[in-house]
C-alpha cells in the first residue's frame, strides 16, 4: 500500500508531463512534509529554466494539470512556487484502514536478490568488546529488515579463527587438559585463557617453539591438531552464542564463515592472480599494484596477497570470500558492516577481484561503514586500565541499570516478570541507542540517557507500545482485535495517521540505503504523535464510532511498533 508521498508522486510526474509533454515525465518532484500542508511540492523551480517560463507560472500549469480530487482536500501554490497539497480527511482514513487489513502494514515484497552480510565477526578465544557491538547491531537489524523485504538474505559471520595465534592457543589446551577449568575460560573468560596462552609465549623458548611447530601441524591437516583446534572453537561458540542470545541478534552457528573455512583456497588464488599477471612478485612478497591506488609522491600502495615469509594475510582471505560469495552463493549484492577505517582495504581488495573476474559488473559490494563507541572523553570506549570493555559487562550494566527502574515503577509484578522486563529494557535500550545514530557517526556511550524513559530512547518507544495495550487491557480487548472503521476529526488524529501510512515507504528506505537509524526515527515520531493523540484525543472515555475508530488508530500504532522494533531487534514489553 503506497504512503501518501508515494501516492502523489506519479500524480505529480503525470500533470508535469500533460503540461510541458512527455519529455519531461523523467522530473523528479522534491516531495517533503510543510508547516503550511501535508506535502509541499517543489518542482517548479527545477522546471522553470527547461521550460522558459517563471516558477510561479510552471506551477500553475502543473496545478491545472493535476488530478487529486480523490486525494486532496486542497491545492495551493505559494511563494516563488511551490504546491502546498492538503491530503482529504477521507482518503487518510481509508488509507489507515486499507493498512490495517494488511498483514505487511503496507511494507510491499521486493523482487528478491541474493544478499549476503559479512557482520560481527568476533576472534575464537578472545572477548567480544564493545567495538563488536554496533556491526552486531547494525548487521542484524539489516538483515531483518532485508528479509522483511523479501531478499535472500545470508548471514556470513566472519570469525578470527586461523592463522599463528592457533599454534599457541592449541597447545595450552593441551597443556591445561581440554576438559579442565582452565579450558573451560574459553567459554567464560575467553581473554584470561588468551592471556595465560601468551604469557606462557612470551616467557618461554621451549612453550614458543612447541607452538610454532603447532601452526605448521595445524595448516598441514595433522588430524589430532585439527580435532584440538575443533574443541576450541566448540568452546568459543558456547561464548558466541551466550553473547548473541543476551543481544537477541539472529546469528547462529550455521552462520559462521571464519577464515578457516578459505584456507584451502589461499594458494590458487595467489597463483591465479600471478598467472594472469594482475599479481608480481616485489620485495619477496606477492602483490598487486593498481593506478588508482596511491600514497605518498603518487607512488602505488601494494596489496599484499602473499607475504615474503609465504604466509597469507586478510587481503588474500577477503579476495577468497569474495570468490565464493559470488561463485557459490550467488550473491546479487554484498554487505560488509564493518568499522570506517577499513575502507580503504576493502576499496582495494574489490577493485583487485573485478580485474581477476571475480566480481562482476552486476554484484555490488557495499561497505556499511560502521564508526567508534565514545565514552564521556569523546575517545574510544575503554576501562580505567585502557583495555576495550568487555561486551558483556556492557550488556549486564544495561540490565542491572533497567532492573532498578523497573522494581521501582512495577513492585506489582511477579520478580520473573520483573527480571524479563528489565532484560528487554536493558537490553533493548543498548541496541536503539546505536541504532538511533547513523552506523558511520560515533556517538558518547551514556548508559543514563539510554535507559531514561524520556527522550529518543529505547525504553520510551517500549513504553508507547506499552501504553497502546494498556488501553486494551482496560477495554477488556484483544489489542489486534478485528477491523474497525476509521473516522479522522481531531488534529492529533490526523497526525497519527499520516505517521501511520509512512511505514512501508521508510522501511523501504533503509532496505535501499542500508540506514537502520531512518527507521528509529520515525518509530520516535510516531511514538510522539501517538503521545500527542492520547493527551487530546480520549480513547475508553469516547463512545460509538469516536471510540471504535480511535481503538482502531490504537491498535494500528502497536503493530507498527512491534513490527518496526523487531526490525531493529528491539523487544517490546507487553507491560511496563
Amino acid at each position: 500500500m503506497p504512503s501518501p508521498h508515494d501516492t502523489l508522486a506519479p500524480r505529480i510526474s503525470a500533470a508535469i508531463a500533460a503540461a510541458f509533454g512527455e519529455d519531461f515525465r523523467d522530473a523528479d518532484p522534491v516531495l517533503r512534509p510543510s508547516q503550511f500542508a501535508d506535502l509541499q511540492v517543489n518542482a517548479a523551480l527545477a522546471l522553470s529554466k527547461r521550460v522558459g517560463m517563471p516558477p510561479r507560472k510552471v506551477a500553475e500549469s502543473i496545478v491545472e494539470h493535476l488530478d487529486v480530487a480523490d486525494l486532496c482536500s486542497g491545492v495551493e501554490i505559494s511563494g516563488p512556487g511551490f504546491i502546498n497539497v492538503t491530503l482529504a480527511d477521507s482518503w487518510i482514513a481509508a488509507a489507515v484502514v486499507e493498512m490495517a487489513g494488511d498483514p505487511r502494514l503496507g511494507v510491499e515484497i521486493q523482487p528478491q536478490l541474493v544478499i549476503p552480510i559479512d557482520y560481527s565477526a568476533p576472534n575464537v578465544a578472545k572477548e567480544m568488546h564493545v567495538g563488536h557491538l554496533r556491526t552486531t547491531v547494525v548487521g542484524d537489524a539489516l538483515a531483518r529488515t532485508l528479509e522483511h523485504l523479501g531478499h535472500r538474505v545470508i548471514r556470513q559471520n566472519h570469525v578470527g579463527d586461523w592463522g599463528t595465534p592457533f599454534g599457541m592457543l592449541v597447545e595450552h589446551l593441551l597443556d591445561v587438559g581440554e576438559g579442565s577449568e582452565a579450558a573451560r575460560l574459553v567459554e567464560t573468560d575467553p581473554n584470561a585463557f588468551y592471556a595465560a596462552a601468551r604469557e606462557k609465549f612470551d616467557g618461554g623458548a621451549e612453550f614458543a617453539d612447541r607452538s610454532r611447530a603447532r601452526v605448521v601441524a595445524l595448516q598441514a591437516g595433522d588430524p589430532e591438531t585439527v580435532r584440538v583446534w575443533e574443541s576450541l572453537l566448540g568452546l568459543s561458540k558456547k561464548y558466541f552464542n551466550r553473547i548473541y542470545s543476551t543481544l537477541g541478534v539472529t546469528l547462529t552457528d550455521a552462520d559462521l564463515a571464519g577464515e578457516s573455512m578459505y584456507n584451502d583456497d589461499l594458494a590458487s588464488i595467489c597463483d591465479e592472480l600471478q598467472a594472469k599477471g594482475i599479481a608480481v612478485e616485489s620485495e619477496g612478497a606477492l602483490c598487486i599494484f593498481m593506478d588508482e591506488f596511491t600514497g605518498r609522491e603518487g607512488k602505488p600502495v601494494p596489496l599484499i596477497i602473499r607475504k615474503s615469509d609465504g604466509g597469507y594475510g586478510y587481503a588474500t582471505t577477503d579476495l577468497a570470500t569474495i570468490k565464493y560469495r559470488v561463485e557459490r552463493l550467488h550473491a546479487d549484492k554484498i554487505l560488509y558492516v564493518v568499522g570506517a577505517p577499513q575502507a580503504l582495504h576493502f576499496q582495494m581488495v574489490w577493485a583487485a577481484a573485478r580485474l581477476a573476474g571475480w566480481l562482476p559488473s552486476d554484484v555490488v559490494p557495499i561497505h556499511v561503514q560502521i564508526g567508534n563507541v565514545l565514552g564521556e572523553d569523546k575517545k574510544i570506549l575503554r576501562t580505567r586500565e585502557g583495555v576495550a570493555l568487555k561486551l558483556m559487562a556492557l550488556l549486564d550494566d544495561g540490565v542491572t541499570k533497567a532492573r532498578a527502574y523497573v522494581d521501582e515503577a512495577r513492585p506489582d509484578l511477579s520478580e520473573t516478570e520483573r527480571a524479563t522486563i528489565a532484560r528487554q529494557v536493558g537490553i533493548g535500550a543498548i541496541k536503539y541507542a546505536d541504532l538511533s545514530v547513523a552506523h558511520d557517526s560515533a556517538y558518547v556511550f551514556d548508559l543514563d540517557r539510554m535507559v531514561s524513559l524520556t527522550g529518543n530512547t529505547g525504553p520510551y518507544l517500549q513504553y508507547a507500545a506499552a501504553r497502546v495495550r494498556s488501553i486494551f487491557r482496560s477495554a477488556g480487548e484483544d489489542v489486534t482485535g478485528v477491523p474497525r472503521a476509521v473516522e479522522v476529526r481531531e488534529p492529533a488524529e490526523r497526525a497519527l495517521g499520516l505517521q501511520l501510512l509512512e511505514f512501508g515507504s521508510v522501511v523501504r528506505h533503509v532496505g535501499h540505503e542500508l540506514e537502520p537509524h531512518r527507521l528509529a526515527a520515525y518509530l520516535f515520531e510516531l511514538a510522539q504523535a501517538f503521545s500527542s493523540f492520547y493527551e487530546h484525543c480520549p480513547v475508553l472515555k469516547a463512545e460509538g464510532s469516536v471510540r471504535e475508530s480511535r481503538l482502531a488508530l490504537c491498535s494500528l500504532t502497536a503493530a507498527v511498533m512491534v513490527q518496526g522494533l523487531d526490525l531493529l531487534g528491539v523487544e517490546t514489553p507487553t507491560e511496563m
